[in-house]
């Protein structure tokens, strides 16, 4: 079957072809190769695609990209996590001991982390687009390796945040640089599901990373590395394993995919090119008028303080989990409290998945977040409500199934916002520089001062979680009405003496632009 066959023109939609927009032709059935080459809008001035796809064509597309995209990335996110948090496996391991450090140093160590997470998450995903993610995300991914490795080496304060301050600046472009990399690859209602099986090696980075620090602690030394020490010296060297074998396995893009066809080469590219408003390239030259409106776009900036706040709950559990369940359990011994800390992330991780399958099949985002907010209050509440061991272990569950599904719905939703591929590199580094503004609130979010029980902590949570509920109502209720709003606006006059170029640039300013709840 070729390209030809797979796809079929729509010559109702066709009907509706804009006079201002002399690029696009009347692709005919056996000119179907033209929707993915450059120089051709695949939509009409409605957004609507003027072409149509076999289903079963795709769904073979999908899942041949599914089995060689998907497990290569989120290996290595499972790997950036997991350098990222072993710092609170660390702590129980005798860490602050060994540096001498005292009161809130533990804090400030985080903190360093996110200072340079925050600075160079836009810059980091521009240079993911302008040097290509086939070569980018391996390379990052061998320096923030090389960073978990070094901290086996640190002997003061100083020294660790100096190496924290790198791993932040190398971390910086993963989970951006993957969400756009997939999106090179998935349609809109797709990529939040594949987002989702990347990002939820985050609560399984929780699981694993305990077991693994069980396991390594329960060695007696590593040639001359001893205690907790072991965890970064193998954790980081498997990251830059893996990093290394990511380069030879990553394809930058479909178009250099030695293991697609031409014809799946080009459905592919059509398929993704279709939903893009008025574009006449799928991967065009990074704009600086895009870039700004990939910015300064409502619906991602509402998204992205919603990040922001349900990143205090995602970076508190990743640090602070051992710490609360070690409250939790006193009188356990380390290695039974970090295995304590398990559970509650492989619950998570499952509902991490669900959560964005069911979001998938609907094709909706927004709504999903208000479940998320509300069993994260109720963890949070039970938290500040009972001293109980069992009632406070188990409020752990609520938090892990709800904020981790966050993550995917919030990068699929600024990703769904924007048209152009510049617009979405921006969008992306958008949410996650929100994103890791509340990483660095979440550092200081659990004090030591305010522990066994931390109600300051938990309440802050709580009080993030109210905070995503009602951005979230509000945003919905905004897009719905502006798309009303929209609806009642002419395309047709508004395009009048505009150039393909011009009209190209409008992003969300578009008059036939739809927000996409």
């Amino acid at each position: 079957m070729t390209a030809s066959d797979e796809i079929s023109k729509s010559s109702e939609k066709q009907e509706v072809l804009p006079e201002s927009l002399p690029q696009v032709q009347r692709i005919e059935k056996e000119d179907v190769h033209l929707a993915a080459e450059e120089g051709f809008a695949a939509t009409d001035s409605h957004g609507v695609p003027i072409i149509e796809f076999d289903r079963l064509a795709e769904r073979k597309l999908r899942n041949k990209i599914d089995y060689m995209i998907v497990p290569t990335v989120s290996l290595l996110y499972l790997f950036c996590f997991i350098d990222r948090s072993n710092v609170g496996n660390a702590r129980l391991a005798g860490l602050e001991i060994d540096l001498g450090m005292s009161g809130n140093d533990y804090n400030v160590l985080l903190s360093i982390f996110f200072i340079s997470y925050i600075l160079f998450e836009v810059p980091c995903n521009l240079a993911c687009k302008w040097f290509g993610p086939g070569w980018f995300i391996p390379f990052i991914s061998f320096g923030f390796g090389a960073c978990s490795l070094g901290m086996a080496f640190v002997n003061h304060l100083p020294a660790a945040c100096g190496v924290r301050f790198l791993l932040g600046a190398f971390e910086a472009g993963m989970m951006p640089g993957i969400s756009y990399y997939l999106s090179r690859w998935y349609r809109r209602s797709e990529l939040v599901f594949r987002i989702s099986l990347f990002i939820v090696m985050a609560p399984l980075a929780g699981a694993f990373g305990g077991l693994l620090a069980s396991g390594i602690l329960s060695l007696s030394n590593i040639g001359s590395v001893h205690t907790w020490r072991m965890i970064f010296l193998v954790e980081g060297i498997i990251t830059m394993g893996l990093s290394l074998i990511s380069l030879m396995t990553l394809t930058d893009r479909p178009e250099t995919a030695r293991w697609l066809t031409e014809e799946e080469k080009t459905l592919a590219i059509a398929r993704v090119k279709s939903e893009m408003l008025a574009q006449t390239t799928v991967l065009d030259k990074t704009n600086r008028k895009k870039v700004w409106l990939g910015f300064w776009n409502p619906a991602v900036l509402a998204t992205s303080v919603i990040f922001l706040f349900n990143n205090i709950t995602v970076q508190g559990l990743a640090f602070f989990t051992p710490t609360i369940v070690a409250t939790i359990y006193p009188n356990y011994s380390t290695v039974r409290k970090q295995l304590y800390t398990v559970p509650p992330y492989v619950v998570g991780a499952v509902f991490e998945v669900l959560i964005p399958a069911l979001s998938w099949r609907l094709d909706k985002r927004q709504i999903f977040f208000v479940p998320v907010a509300l069993l994260t209050m109720m963890g949070y509440i039970m938290f500040l409500a009972s001293k109980d061991t069992s009632v406070r272990y188990a409020a752990t569950f609520f938090t892990a199934i709800s904020c981790f599904a966050a993550g995917p719905l919030t990068n699929a939703q600024v990703s769904a916002q924007v048209i152009s591929d510049s617009a979405r590199s921006m969008s992306l580094a958008t949410n996650m520089m929100f994103g890791n503004i509340g990483g660095l609130v979440a550092t200081w979010s659990y004090l030591g001062w305010d522990g066994p029980n931390y109600p300051i902590g938990n309440g802050l949570n709580l009080a993030a979680s109210t905070m995503i509920l009602i951005l979230s109502v509000a945003t919905l209720l905004w897009m719905n009405w502006d798309n009303k709003r929209r609806d009642k606006v002419d395309v047709s006059r508004k395009l009048e003496g505009l150039s393909q170029a011009e009209i190209e640039c409008l992003e969300w300013k578009h008059p036939g632009w739809r927000w996409k709840p």
